[in-house]
C-alpha cells in the first residue's frame, strides 16, 4: 500500500529500539524527512556503533532507558519487534492518539509489488528461503526480508511494481500492523511459544493470525490443516483459503499422497514432488515443503523448477545443519529450535540414538512436552544456560543428566557420551540470550566447538 508522497516529512517519530529493524527504519524515515529520535534501554557501553551511525546521519538518540517525555512528544513511534506494545508509556502515547506501528507496517506502506508473507512457531525460516530461492528460480523478481534478517524498510528502494517480496514475520512484528495486507499470508503452525510476553496461547495465536485481517478476496491464506489451533481458529475470511497436510488429502492445496507432495486447484491436480527427492530431514520440514509448494504453485512457478529446486535444497544455517563426523558420531546444529515443540521436532527427525543439548534462556516454557521424545530416543541429557534446571525438574527420570558451565564443555560432554552411528544434536528448545548474541552466535559457537574435537 502506497501512501501521498513523503508521508513523514517534517513530522516527529520515535523508533524504539536499535537493533536490525530500528536502525533501518530510522535510517529510512531520516531519508524521507522525518525528525527521527531513537531510543533504546541499553547503556551506551553496548551501543557504540549504532550511536555513532545515527550521529553521522543527523539522528538523534537516547540510551539508557526510555524518557516518557520523548515518547509521548512523539507524532508517530515505531517500535522494534523486542518492545512489548503493553508498556505503559507506549500505551499512553497511545491513548493520545500517537501512531504506534511495527517496522513491517512502515515499509509495507511504500513497498512495491506483492507480498507474501510468512509467519508460524516453526520452520518460518526454511520456508520463507526456500520459496525465495523457488522463485528466484522460476524466473520472478524475489526479495527476501523481514524477520530472516533483512529489515524490509531496506527493501523498499529495490522494490518495483512486479517484485515479489517474500517477507519471514515473528509474532512481535505482527503485533503492531494496520494496514499491512499479504497477498499471499503462510501460517505453518500455532504452537506455545514467548509465552514469557503473552497472557495466554489465544493472545499469541491472535498476534499470528493479524497476518490474515486485510487480505482481500484477490488474495490467498495458506494455512496447516494438520495444525489443531489453526483447523479452529481460521474463521471465514475474505481471502481463498489453500490448505497443506502430510497426513491427510485435501481439495485445495498440497497433501503427500503415494510418496510424493501433489498440489490441487479446482479441476486439476498434479503432482509436483517425491518424498525421496526432499533432502531436508524431518516430517516438519516435508510440511515446510509442501507449504512452499503451495505458495509457489498459486503464483505460477513451473513444476519443473519446483521440483528442480527442491531436490538441490539442503536447508539453512542453524536449522538441522550438518556439521561434521567424528568416529561415527553426527553432531547436528538446530539451534534455531528455541522453542520445545521445536526441539522436539528435531529429535523426531532422527532414527538413531541421540545425546541432546539442551538450554539457554527460558520463555515460560513447557519442557514437559519432550518428555516421550526424550524418553524413547536420548541416551543423555546435556544441560547448560538459566533453564538448566527447570529443564531438569521437568525431564526428570527420562534420560541421564549433565550439567555444563559453557557450550565447550557441552559439546565435550556429548561426544564423550556418543558411541559410532549415534548422533550429538544442539536443540536447546530456548532463547539463546543469557550467554549469546542470538541464535545465530550459539550455532556458530556450537560448530566451533566440534570442529575443535579431535
Amino acid at each position: 500500500m502506497t501512501l501521498e508522497a513523503e508521508p513523514f516529512a517534517g513530522k516527529r517519530v520515535l523508533v524504539v529500539g536499535m537493533a536490525r529493524s530500528g536502525m533501518a527504519a530510522a535510517r529510512f524515515l531520516g531519508a524521507k524527512g522525518a525528525r527521527v529520535t531513537v531510543s533504546d534501554a541499553r547503556g551506551r557501553s553496548r551501543l557504540e556503533p549504532e550511536i555513532r551511525t545515527l550521529q553521522a546521519l543527523g539522528i538523534g538518540w537516547e540510551v539508557g532507558g526510555h524518557r516518557p517525555e520523548t515518547f509521548l512528544k512523539a507524532e508517530c513511534i515505531v517500535v522494534s519487534p523486542g518492545v512489548p506494545l503493553e508498556q505503559p508509556v507506549l500505551r499512553e502515547a497511545a491513548g493520545r492518539g500517537t501512531e504506534i506501528l511495527s517496522e513491517i507496517e512502515l515499509a509495507s506502506r511504500f513497498l512495491r509489488g506483492r507480498i507474501v508473507g510468512i509467519t508460524g512457531s516453526n520452520g518460518k525460516t526454511t520456508t520463507t528461503t526456500l520459496v525465495g530461492e523457488i522463485l528466484e528460480a522460476a524466473g520472478f523478481r524475489v526479495q527476501v526480508g523481514g524477520n530472516i534478517g533483512v529489515a524490509l524498510t531496506s527493501l523498499v528502494e529495490s522494490s518495483a511494481s512486479d517484485s515479489i517480496n517474500v517477507v519471514e514475520l515473528s509474532s512481535f512484528q505482527l503485533e503492531a500492523i494496520t494496514s499491512f495486507r499479504a497477498h499471499i499470508g503462510l501460517i505453518l503452525n500455532i504452537t506455545p511459544d514467548h509465552m514469557d510476553r503473552y497472557r495466554s496461547l489465544a493472545a499469541y495465536a491472535s498476534a499470528k493470525l493479524n497476518l490474515l485481517n486485510n487480505q482481500e478476496a484477490a488474495d490467498f491464506a495458506v494455512l496447516n490443516r494438520d495444525d489443531r489451533l489453526l483447523r479452529e481458529l481460521a474463521e471465514p475470511m475474505a481471502a481463498k483459503r489453500f490448505w497443506f497436510s502430510t497426513r491427510i488429502p485435501v481439495d485445495q492445496g498440497t497433501c503427500l499422497q503415494d510418496g510424493a507432495l501433489v498440489f490441487s486447484n479446482p479441476g486439476r491436480r498434479e503432482q509436483v514432488v517425491r518424498v525421496e527427492d526432499v533432502r531436508i530431514k524431518g516430517r516438519h520440514n516435508l510440511e515446510n515443503v509442501a507449504a512452499a509448494v503451495t505458495v509457489a504453485r498459486l503464483l505460477g512457478a513451473s513444476v519443473e523448477s519446483i521440483r528442480e529446486t527442491v531436490a538441490r535444497f539442503r536447508g539453512v544455517s542453524h536449522r538441522l545443519e550438518w556439521v561434521r563426523q567424528i568416529r561415527g558420531v553426527d553432531f547436528y546444529n538446530d539451534s534455531k529450535a528455541t522453542n520445545p515443540t521445536s526441539a522436539q521436532r528435531a529429535l523426531e527427525a532422527f532414527e538413531q540414538r541421540l545425546v541432546l543439548i539442551l538450554g539457554g534462556r527460558d520463555k515460560a516454557s513447557d519442557f514437559t512436552v519432550l518428555s516421550p521424545q526424550v524418553g524413547r530416543r536420548v541416551k543423555g541429557l546435556v544441560l547448560l544456560g538459566e533453564a538448566s534446571r527447570k529443564i531438569e525438574s521437568q525431564l526428570a527420570g527420562t534420560a541421564p543428566v549433565t550439567r555444563a558451565a559453557s557450550m565447550e564443555e557441552a559439546v565435550r560432554l556429548a561426544f564423550g557420551q556418543a558411541d559410532p552411528g549415534e548422533v550429538v544434536l544442539l536443540a536447546p528448545a530456548c532463547s539463546s540470550f543469557d550467554m549469546f548474541r542470538d541464535y545465530e552466535d550459539r550455532g556458530n559457537v556450537f560448530k566451533e566447538a566440534v570442529h575443535r574435537l579431535q
